[in-house]
């Protein structure tokens, strides 16, 4: 069982395979988009941008804090770089390198933090990245977002690429609920009410979105109303949402 299954959403496709595909889709559109990589495009599906665009891809090897810098540097330059590794080696190796080199500048690099969460369990607790968006969240200038889906990501990953400023999308290895079938009404720092309710309202983000329409659901066959907000942009938060 799954995730949004007890509200009959069906099984869509990871977050990561969305982001790879917009990545790839943007990268045939925009010259100044590169991406810089930790030996890991494979997992992070970022190989499909660099087979379709290898003079744009940069492989650092594993070296996350040498990788942020080198996306520093070609930010600095012009270029919009996308940077993709687990979110546990990106955000707690590279922390530093992220805050002296991107954040404090208020550089224009795209920070991606695959395979997040406690989902990818079989794999162990070195590869969970559990306090990623803690991290995020904590540096100056850094719009945060956890999508929901595969529509939601792809929008996301558009909005974030858009957006002149440095930005952590946080994706994930496992297949997905969809949640937006027929398409996700993304905007940056806007929360998007997935289910009316009158009695409780429940704030959700990423892959626990569909567990929250599924809570709802039960609730629901208690006599209970939930609303089920989908607070996909962490930082800036929509606090008129959170108020309402």
């Amino acid at each position: 069982m799954y995730l949004g299954e007890a509200s009959g959403l069906p099984l869509g496709a990871a977050t990561r395979d969305a982001f790879g595909n917009a990545l790839k889709d943007l990268g045939a559109t925009n010259d100044r988009l590169v991406t810089v990589d930790g030996d890991v495009g494979n997992s992070t599906r970022t190989e499909p941008f660099a087979l379709a665009y290898p003079d744009r891809a940069f492989n650092v090897g594993i070296a996350e804090s040498n990788m942020v810098s080198v996306a520093g540097g070609l930010a600095a330059c012009g270029k919009i770089p996308v940077v993709a590794s687990f979110a546990c080696f990106l955000m707690d190796n590279a922390f530093d390198q992220i805050r002296m080199s991107v954040a404090f500048p208020n550089l224009n690099v795209k920070l991606v933090g695959s395979h997040a969460g406690i989902s990818i369990g079989e794999d162990g607790p070195s590869q969970m990245g559990i306090e990623d968006v803690a991290l995020a969240c904590s540096l100056p200038g850094v719009t945060v977002v956890v999508p929901s889906d595969a529509a939601c990501t792809i929008e996301a990953t558009k909005a974030c690429l858009e957006l002149d400023g440095p930005t952590y999308l946080r994706v994930g290895r496992g297949k997905v609920a969809t949640v937006y079938p027929d398409g996700c009404p993304f905007e940056l720092g806007k929360a998007i009410t997935v289910r009316d309710g009158s009695d409780a309202t429940i704030i959700a983000n990423g892959l626990m979105v569909p567990g929250a329409l599924d809570a709802a659901k039960m609730l629901e066959a208690d006599g209970i109303s939930c609303r089920v907000i989908d607070l996909h942009t962490i930082k800036p938060i929509d606090r008129d949402a959170i108020a309402a």
